[in-house]
C-alpha cells in the first residue's frame, strides 16, 4: 500500500506553498519512509543467496544418510587384487582367461563346495594364503612397484591370524620353511622374459580368485549361525 502512495505524497509536498526549509524536511521524511520500505527486502536477500549457493545434491545434512561400514582386511585386500585384470589387459591386451595356461600345480586350491568340514576349509584357507605370500615373491621380482604386493604385506598377516582364531587346531597351519620356499620359487624360474611375466600375472590372477572364493566360504560358515554381521576379527 505504501509504495503506491509514495508518488502522490511526493507530488503533494511539492504542491504545498512551503518554505524551503520545510520542503527539505518533508523530503527527508519521504526518503526515510522509502528506506524503511526497502529494508525488509535487503535483509532477506542474503538468505535467498545462501539457498541458491547451496550445491545441488548436497545431502550431507539430510537425515538417514547412509554411513559406509568399515571394510574388513580381506575386503580391503580384494580392492587391490581386483585391479589386476585391468592392469593385465592394459599391458598385454589379452583377456585374463589366457592366464589359465600358466596355472601352476603349486597354486593353492579353494575349499570344495560340499563334503568338506569347516575346520578343514579354514586350514586350507590359512595355509593357502601363506603359500601365496611366498609365490608373490616371484611377482615382486618382475613388478617390484606393484601396489598389490604392498597390500599383501599390509593385510595378509592379519587375515591369516583371524582365520586361525576360528580354528580348533590352529597349530596345524605352518609357515613354509626356507627350504620349502626355495623349492616353490625354483619351479617358477624361466629364462624367457615374456614367460616370466605371464607367470607373475598368473599368480596375481589366481591369488585374486583364491581370495574371492575364501570370502565366499567364510560367509557360508557364518550363515548357519544366523549372524548378519561377522565378528570383528578382521574378516
Amino acid at each position: 500500500m505504501f509504495p503506491a502512495c509514495l508518488p502522490l505524497f511526493h507530488s503533494f509536498i511539492h504542491a504545498l506553498p512551503l518554505r524551503a526549509d520545510l520542503r527539505l524536511l518533508s523530503a527527508a521524511v519521504l526518503a526515510a519512509l522509502m528506506l524503511l520500505l526497502l529494508l525488509p527486502s535487503a535483509s532477506g536477500a542474503p538468505v535467498e543467496d545462501e539457498l541458491v549457493d547451496n550445491p545441488a545434491g548436497d545431502t550431507s545434512g539430510e537425515e538417514g544418510e547412509e554411513v559406509e561400514e568399515e571394510l574388513s582386511d580381506l575386503q580391503k585386500l580384494l580392492q587391490f587384487t581386483q585391479r589386476h585384470e585391468k592392469e593385465f589387459k592394459d599391458e598385454f591386451h589379452f583377456d585374463v582367461i589366457f592366464l589359465e595356461h600358466y596355472k601352476s600345480p603349486s597354486f593353492p586350491s579353494r575349499c570344495p563346495s560340499s563334503n568338506f568340514s569347516k575346520e578343514a576349509c579354514l586350514q586350507r584357507l590359512a595355509q593357502g594364503l601363506l603359500t601365496f605370500t611366498v609365490l608373490l615373491k616371484n611377482v615382486e621380482t618382475e613388478y617390484p612397484d606393484s601396489p598389490i604386493i604392498a597390500a599383501v604385506r599390509l593385510y595378509s598377516g592379519a587375515i591369516v591370524t583371524a582365520i586361525k582364531e576360528k580354528m580348533k587346531h590352529r597349530e596345524r597351519v605352518l609357515a613354509l620353511t626356507s627350504t620349502q620356499e626355495e623349492q616353490l620359487l625354483k619351479g617358477l624360474i624361466n629364462p624367457d622374459t615374456f614367460q616370466r611375466k605371464m607367470m607373475a600375472h598368473s599368480i596375481l590372477h589366481h591369488f585374486h580368485t583364491f581370495l574371492v572364493d575364501a570370502k565366499t566360504s567364510l560367509n557360508k560358515m557364518e550363515k548357519p549361525r544366523g549372524q548378519q554381521r561377522r565378528k570383528d576379527v578382521g574378516l
